[in-house]
């Protein structure tokens, strides 16, 4: 089969007027930024919070924790996205679901919701380990100092552990990226819909999928290199990977 390369096709006028389709493109990595950014405050919140929980001598708030996480790690995420927008509506009062479903870019916030959620379960894992993994003399530290047990969490604990924590939540904030793909599935026009919808329109399916990659690779990229930055930034000397040295 002899396929056609046309390369020249990011400069002509989409099928729905609204530029060419490099600027369509260029409007579904708007929206996938959007969607991620949103989405990671979101989770990143929810993560620490739940993930400190979880080290607390609190039995049932730690139990309250782990369900939370084991919910929402174990659903895949294209299950939620779908509860998220078609289910939930639909279960609460008819007032409330009809104002959901009618809401604009509601396709947007049941993908922040979503991803929110399934992203946070994670962090809460790992601000977990991170906690864990600090010498326990740090906690009694913070107790020899007159510090009370919210006080040894906040100056003590959470900047050590977030510290330790970076490397993962740069993976995590990579995957919120790409996971956000998922939500053409609900009708949001992210980067990836917009690829298939190049594609579908122009028939230059190698194309259309190169600048998607290549677009994805460019805008990770930016963040490993933004969070080796950070890292280096708030490096504590003489401590590396959770020991002093």
């Amino acid at each position: 089969m002899n396929y056609n390369w046309n390369w020249r096709i990011f400069w002509e006028l989409s099928p729905d007027a609204s530029g060419t389709y490099l600027q369509t493109l260029f409007y579904g990595l708007g929206w996938t930024l959007a969607t991620a950014l949103t989405a990671w405050v979101i989770a990143l919140v929810l993560g620490v919070v739940v993930g400190t929980v979880r080290t607390t001598p609190v039995v049932w708030a730690v139990r309250l924790g782990n369900a939370y996480v084991e919910l929402f790690r174990n659903i895949p995420l294209l299950v939620q996205m779908f509860l998220w927008y078609f289910v939930v509506p639909e279960l609460l009062p008819r007032d409330m679901g009809t104002w959901l479903k009618q809401l604009p870019n509601s396709s947007f916030w049941t993908a922040v919701l979503a991803l929110a959620f399934f992203t946070s379960a994670r962090v809460a894992e790992q601000v977990r380990a991170g906690i864990q993994s600090l010498p326990r003399g740090q906690m009694d530290a913070g107790t020899a100092l007159g510090l009370t047990r919210p006080q040894t969490y906040r100056y003590v604990l959470l900047p050590m552990a977030m510290r330790i924590t970076l490397p993962p939540l740069t993976s995590e904030f990579l995957n919120i990226i790409k996971n956000s793909s998922v939500a053409l599935t609900i009708g949001l026009m992210e980067l990836t819909a917009r690829t298939r919808s190049m594609q579908e329109f122009s028939f230059q399916v190698f194309e259309a999928f190169t600048a998607a990659t290549l677009i994805y690779l460019a805008v990770n990229g930016v963040v490993v290199l933004a969070m080796h930055a950070v890292e280096r930034w708030v490096a504590v000397p003489g401590y590396v990977g959770g020991r002093a040295r």
